[in-house]
């Protein structure tokens, strides 16, 4: 049985899509599911369920998010990227202290309007179909936890460019922030160039390209068990006649894990393979996800 956590260093043109497509072919397996959408420009970590691991896949999508983002100020699309037409171009002069006194204002909970261009839906149909076909519709605004914004360098110049690094939560929009970081300082903005480096504790030095996993002899030897997958969450190792109850999805006292903090975590055999995810309030142990 082919199953387990893939990671991608996904290409710039390939949709997330894609990638899944082409690894179902590589691995010969149907059951293929990402955690993160990455737009068609942006390049980096894309983490793949495989098998059973696909109903884990929502542990991943909760991880923080690191992004290495190139901004290209006083110039708007209308899809707040490079793949975008131009709406406007107006020039911007500000030192680069500036920008890192505004990108401190953004750090923390912040409030987002979805771009059009995002796979939220809107009346059972994706923003980016609507916006397909010149359509634009009120989002609602949503809040997002911005955990840091690193200045690493700015270009002068009329239109002036900077490289960021960004550490956000999930659903965080990076080219919605970039472009409202530029309207705090007076003008617009847009990304010419995103890189997903790490999700949680996955990083992209770990990961693929497609390429490269379609030359491996076993493509499958690339997979992480499920239990590596899940690295982010606690764990308790369960003995045979345990193990049995958590097949099961038997409810325990949480004493009986060592899981008194509430929170998900990995109860795990002696063999060291993943047989479910628990969570603890702090009194009893239940399922979330069984998959022994």
């Amino acid at each position: 049985m082919v199953e387990g956590f893939l990671l991608v260093d996904k290409e710039g043109g390939w949709t997330s899509h894609d990638v899944v497509a082409k690894c179902r072919g590589i691995l010969g397996e149907r059951k293929i599911g990402h955690a993160g959408t990455l737009d068609p420009m942006a390049t980096g970590l894309l983490v793949l369920g495989v098998g059973r691991a696909t109903r884990l896949l929502r542990y991943v999508q909760g991880g923080a998010k690191r992004y290495e983002a190139r901004v290209a100020f006083g110039i708007a699309t209308d899809t707040l990227d490079a793949d975008g037409a131009i709406l406007e171009r107006e020039p911007m002069d500000f030192a680069p202290e500036e920008l890192s006194v505004v990108a401190n204002r953004f750090v923390g909970s912040i409030s987002q309007v979805p771009p059009m261009v995002s796979a939220v839906k809107f009346g059972g149909r994706r923003l980016y179909e609507l916006a397909r076909q010149g359509i634009d519709v009120e989002r609602e605004a949503r809040t997002v936890q911005i955990h840091g914004i690193e200045v690493v360098d700015v270009s002068p110049g009329p239109y002036p460019e900077a490289e960021l690094v960004v550490r956000c939560g999930s659903g965080t929009y990076i080219r919605t922030l970039v472009d409202d970081m530029a309207r705090a300082l007076g003008g617009r903005a847009h990304l010419t160039a995103l890189r997903r480096t790490a999700i949680g504790s996955h990083d992209v030095g770990r990961a693929l390209t497609v390429e490269a996993l379609d030359a491996l002899d076993e493509p499958a030897t690339a997979l992480l068990g499920m239990a590596e997958g899940l690295g982010e969450l606690g764990s308790a190792v369960v003995d045979e006649d345990t193990a049995l109850g958590v097949s099961n999805g038997v409810i325990f006292a949480a004493s009986a894990f060592e899981a008194e903090a509430p929170g998900s975590y990995r109860i795990i055999n002696e063999e060291g393979a993943l047989l479910a995810v628990y969570s603890s309030d702090g009194r009893r142990a239940k399922p979330e996800v069984v998959v022994a």
